[in-house]
């Protein structure tokens, strides 16, 4: 039985403040659609799909940012999204700004979900590896206010079974560090699907902006070899708000070969036929976790500095 998935990676051109949630689901519509003509079963949208990326302003009043999140999912703007999604049998991933109530109080994260063929939501994810800063800096010529205005993630790093395999999601920042690859990939997962929106420019170290497409492509890369999965990194691109936001969309294997990447900065939707069990021989030989891996050592180095490790 076939385990090829064909996947698209919908990377999504500038967002402005000024544009609605309407506008910007019918621009979602049509790189849907777009996946669909090539035989997609699953389109990746990225991170904070639906909206400018807000953390680049200081509201003094933290719930003037309120009107970037939802509150439910799927909502009024984006049912269509959903229905088309039904339409089609594609399913999709989307990133957003998620305002809920647990614990009897607001909480604010960066979420992304996984919806399947039939429109129905299969998984969530809350992002890990809140970037940034919380204090105003007028200075910058933009701000990363995401530790102001996001919680850390409290569903750890789930994987779910969906599209024949078994997937899981990470949210920007969240691709820079091996754990959460490795968390992943401790469970068995096959796919990771990555949204970012990353600035070219990063005003506290302005000596890497040279090299912002070179480490995106770095660390998706890493660690879709060293845990053998695919991983889909898909972009939020060009010039948006003053800000400069990298592209370079793509369809990574679990070699770590790139197999399919955007060319824009606009919204652009990319496909790969990815078959779910080139990774198999990588699993069972070169990173069999049970056979090579050495766990204990790990756990003697969190018992001398204290660091958090993924799970065994």
């Amino acid at each position: 039985m076939s385990r090829n998935v064909t996947i698209g990676a919908a990377q999504v051109g500038p967002i402005l403040r000024e544009h609605s949630r309407g506008e910007v689901v019918e621009r979602l519509i049509a790189l849907l659609r777009a996946g669909a003509a090539k035989g997609c079963d699953l389109v990746v949208f990225p991170e904070l799909t639906l909206t400018t990326f807000f953390p680049r302003w200081f509201f003094q009043d933290e719930s003037e940012a309120d009107i970037f999140f939802e509150t439910e999912m799927p909502n009024a703007a984006t049912a269509p999204l959903f229905e088309e999604a039904k339409r089609l049998g594609v399913g999709f991933h989307l990133g957003y700004a998620e305002l809920t109530v647990e614990d009897g109080r607001q909480r604010h994260f960066n979420t992304a979900i996984l919806v399947d063929k039939t429109g129905a939501i299969v998984g969530k994810y809350r992002k890990v590896h809140v970037p940034g800063h919380s204090d105003d800096r007028p200075s910058y010529p933009y701000q990363h206010l995401e530790k102001k205005y996001f919680e850390t993630g409290n569903l750890g790093f789930p994987v779910f079974r969906a599209f024949g395999g078994i997937v899981g999601m990470l949210i920007c920042n969240d691709r820079r560090w091996p754990e959460a690859h490795r968390s992943l990939g401790l469970q068995g997962v096959e796919m990771v699907l990555v949204g970012y929106n990353t600035p070219r420019h990063a005003p506290a170290t302005p000596h890497l902006d040279r090299l912002s497409e070179f480490h995106n492509h770095l660390s998706m890369q890493a660690g879709a070899y060293q845990n053998a999965t695919w991983v889909i990194g898909v972009a939020k691109a060009g010039w948006e708000e003053g800000a400069d936001l990298i592209g370079g969309s793509c369809i990574i294997a679990p070699t770590g070969e790139i197999m399919a990447q955007a060319v824009s900065q606009d919204d652009e939707l990319i496909a790969f036929d990815c078959d779910l069990d080139l990774g198999r021989g990588l699993r069972e030989h070169l990173f069999n976790f049970a056979d090579h891996r050495q766990p204990q050592h790990y756990r003697r180095l969190v018992d001398q500095t204290g660091v958090i490790l993924p799970p065994e």
